[in-house]
This record gives structure tokens, C-alpha cells and sequence, in this order.
């Protein structure tokens, strides 16, 4: 299935205005479904009110104003297309950190609490001493429950005082995985963590760090952020210098790329970060160590190609999933970049049943 686009222009404002416009409905359905589960034990370990939870949800707007107000009038563009409160948005967009938000609300419960997961993503960064052409890459695949698919999108947004760029994402959500104009490239990986509180949302810090021309200029922008959660974050810019960052809202954690391709799945590696992670299942740890060692295993050569790392994404020994019963979560999607040339390959679907497109800006090699 193809990859639809949607163009954004004009003021932050406009941005917002045209994604609610175009997923009115996806959207208001999120809001429905991710504020009743933010609320539900199942997720965070405590049973929570409609209207509790959107106070939790209010509660970080402060934190994305200071953060980003020109991202913050982009939601609020959303929010008059949908008829929807910044406060939904902020879940809706950034439930997988925002349900952090809610279970260290009872720190006593989250510091014990299992929890199944969520999305079961798999990341890498690959040194242009690893790659056939000499170029570095970045590539992920998208796991979600499998209802998300038909909500993917590629935005193209043209700021008015930023960079251009491309944002793999859903319907509601400000951007997931994107490149921008000057090669940038962020992609992520979910984490879950105990010390959650009233923050800022992974979309708003990956659109932020889609401003940045540089690894070092992305990586400020992380670091200042108020984290409402934990997510792993993946960075490479043009230059092929990269750098993997376990990032929770009291701890992080951050691996340069060297020599050797960094891979990176759900759960947290070095100490530090682990410390305040919560705990996953037996199964949802056993998950993400299988896809963990089979991206690092496919990804031990020096003659890759893009073709060989969208092979790695459509893997299904581990790392490309069928959704099933109960949760139904799959691999949805996934993208492949290469900073240098400014391009970046989009799957909708499955890598393992779907073929990948190109995309670019002006001026890249063909």
C-alpha cells in the first residue's frame, strides 16, 4: 500500500489546522480510546477518572508552552480543526509517554508494576564504515497495534523559520520518525519508565530536534527538554555522525556511533536508565532481547546496502511482526534514511508484505 502525503505550509497555526482537518475523525477516535486507557489499570497501574486524567494532561501544558509555544500553536490549530482541548491532543499524540505521566503519579505502584508492551519497534544506526557505498544510515521499523496502520502518514512541512521536513507519523501525532532539509534524522524507540511526571511528549521533542542542522544542535534540544516519559531516541545528521540516547525524565544515557552499527529495542541497557525503568513482562523483555540481538546479528557486515536494511526491517525471525490475540500488535510500518543524500525510504504495512517508497528533497541523488 502506498505511503498518502500531506503537505503543511504557512504559520505553525496553519500546520495544525491542516492535520486535524485531514484526520478530523482518526482523531477524535484516538482522544476517545487513549484518555479511557490512560485511566485504565491495565496501562498504569491505577484506575483514573476521565476528567483526572485530563488534569494530569493539562498539567503538562506548561512544560510543552516553555518547550516549544510555536509546536504548541500547531496543536492548537489541531485542536480548532477537531473540536478537541490541547489537553486530549497532548495524549492522544504522546500517550506512550504520557501513561508514564500517570502511573509515577502513585509512585508506590509504578515502581512495581509489570507492564506489557506497547509497541515493539526496532532501531539502528549503521557508520558509513558498514555500508557498501561508504554513506551512513539510519532505519526502524514502527510497531503499534495494527488498527494504527491505516492512520500512517508522511508529512511534509515547509516552516516558515525552520528547516523542511519529511515525518513519518499517525493521525494526531506531530511527528514519529522524520528527516529534515539539512539531513537531520531522528527515529525512536519506546521505553517505559518509573518517573514519569507533568512534561513534555516525545512527538513535541522530535519535531524540536527537526529544527537542528546538526547531531550536537539535536542532542541540546533533547537535553533540554522536561521529559513526560521515557523513549529511546536514535540521532544521525549529515555528516554520518550519530548517537543513541536512552532518555528518561531523570536519567539518560548516550552511545556516540563508532566503528559499529548501534541497534536498539524497548528495553534500557545501561544502568543508569535502568534504574528507573519500569519492569516488563517476561514475555515483552524476551521480545525485545530477541529483536535486540537479531538486528545486531543482520547488521555485522561492511557491505550493506539500503536494500539490506530494509531486508533487516522485513526480517520475521523476530523483528517484523504479525499483530495477535490479545493486543494485536505489529510491525505497521518503517523507514529507512540516508542523511547525506537527503532521502528517506517509507513502508505502510508490513516491510515483510510491502515494498518501500522514496522521498527527497530537491537536489538529492537519485
Amino acid at each position: 500500500m502506498t505511503v498518502p502525503t500531506l503537505d503543511l505550509t504557512g504559520s505553525p497555526f496553519d500546520f495544525g489546522l491542516t492535520h486535524g482537518r485531514a484526520f478530523r475523525a482518526a482523531i477524535r477516535a484516538y482522544a476517545d480510546e487513549r484518555v479511557a486507557l490512560a485511566g485504565g489499570a491495565a496501562w498504569t497501574g491505577r484506575e483514573l477518572s476521565r476528567r483526572d486524567v485530563l488534569a494530569l494532561a493539562q498539567a503538562c501544558l506548561g512544560p510543552h508552552e516553555e518547550y516549544a509555544p510555536d509546536l504548541v500553536a500547531e496543536l492548537e490549530g489541531m485542536a480548532a480543526a477537531t473540536d478537541l482541548s490541547l489537553a486530549e491532543l497532548i495524549v492522544v499524540g504522546g500517550f506512550t509517554d504520557f501513561i508514564d505521566t500517570v502511573a509515577a503519579a502513585n509512585r508506590k505502584t509504578a515502581s512495581v508494576l509489570e507492564t506489557k508492551a506497547v509497541d515493539d519497534c526496532t532501531a539502528f544506526l549503521v557508520p558509513g564504515a558498514r555500508m557498501a557505498d561508504g554513506v551512513a544510515a539510519f532505519g526502524q521499523t514502527w510497531d503499534m497495534h495494527e488498527g494504527s496502520t491505516e492512520h500512517l502518514v508522511l508529512l511534509r512541512g515547509r516552516p516558515q523559520n525552520a528547516p523542511d521536513f519529511l515525518a513519518f507519523t499517525t493521525a494526531g501525532a506531530m511527528g514519529m520518525i522524520g528527516m529534515n532539509e539539512a539531513g537531520l534524522t531522528v527515529g525512536i524507540n519506546n521505553l517505559m519508565s518509573a518517573d514519569g511526571r507533568p512534561g513534555v511528549t516525545w512527538p513535541f521533542v522530535v519535531r524540536e530536534m527537526l529544527k537542528a542542522d546538526t547531531l550536537a544542535d539535536a542532542l541540546a534540544a533533547l537535553e533540554r527538554a522536561p521529559l513526560a516519559g521515557g523513549h529511546n531516541y536514535l540521532i544521525m545528521d549529515a555528516s554520518g555522525a550519530g548517537a543513541n540516547v536512552e532518555a528518561m525524565p531523570t536519567a539518560s544515557h548516550v552511545t556516540h556511533l563508532a566503528a559499529d552499527a548501534v541497534a536498539h529495542t524497548n528495553h534500557n541497557l545501561h544502568p543508569d536508565t535502568k534504574a528507573v525503568e519500569r519492569p516488563r513482562d517476561a514475555a515483552s523483555q524476551e521480545d525485545s532481547e530477541a529483536r535486540l540481538h537479531d538486528a545486531e546479528r543482520l547488521l555485522a557486515r561492511d557491505d550493506l546496502t539500503i536494500e539490506a536494511l530494509q531486508a533487516v526491517t522485513a526480517h520475521t525471525g523476530n523483528i517484523c511482526h504479525r499483530g495477535e490475540a490479545p493486543r494485536f500488535v505489529g510491525t505497521c510500518g518503517g523507514v529507512i534514511t540516508r542523511p547525506a543524500t537527503r532521502e528517506l525510504w517509507a513502508v505502510r504495512g508490513r516491510p515483510s508484505e510491502e515494498q518501500y517508497e522514496r522521498f527527497a528533497f530537491e537536489g538529492a541523488r537519485a
